[in-house]
């Protein structure tokens, strides 16, 4: 991720009426294909958490249903969850990090492994080199087509 490239959409281009192949930026995360269900989902969820607080405009608006209930806002350029191997997982990662423009979010294997955020903290600096169980990517459609090229859908 980098700290000096802020991705996110302007205002003026969150077009909620529009298909979302009409988004500049793409949205995809990438689970580690052999993670049983519900490891694999709580990775996705995980990644999805880091990225909506951190990518401006990927929130659509609230809406209201007839009862006059209110339901958070969701993706209005949409999400895709997409499977890998752990080895092509990390090579993407890589790549992703590497590439301007590209906002990263990963869970390493690490989070999954203790229930106490200092720990896992402290897990990850005691790593010399992390397995990760989900990576989370938005950027220029075009580049995040080419990072997450031909990978199926999670399944």
């Amino acid at each position: 991720m980098s700290d000096v490239y802020q991705v996110g959409f302007e205002p003026g281009e969150i077009r909620t009426g529009e298909p979302t192949r009409s988004a500049r930026l793409k949205w995809v995360i990438v689970v580690d294909e052999a993670l049983p269900a519900g490891r694999a989902a709580n990775a996705a969820i995980c990644v999805a958490a880091a990225t909506a607080t951190s990518v401006t405009g990927l929130l659509g608006p609230d809406g209201k249903d007839a009862g006059g209930t209110i339901h958070p806002g969701l993706p209005w350029a949409g999400c895709t969850v997409l499977g890998a191997p752990a080895d092509k997982l990390a090579a993407i990662r890589v790549k992703a990090a590497a590439s301007i423009g590209v906002y990263v979010a990963d869970m390493p294997a690490q989070a999954q492994s203790t229930r106490v955020y200092d720990e896992y903290l402290s897990q990850l600096q005691d790593a010399d080199a992390l397995t990760y169980h989900a990576i989370s990517l938005v950027g220029p459609r075009n580049r995040i087509d080419k990072l997450v090229h031909r990978l199926p859908l999670l399944g």
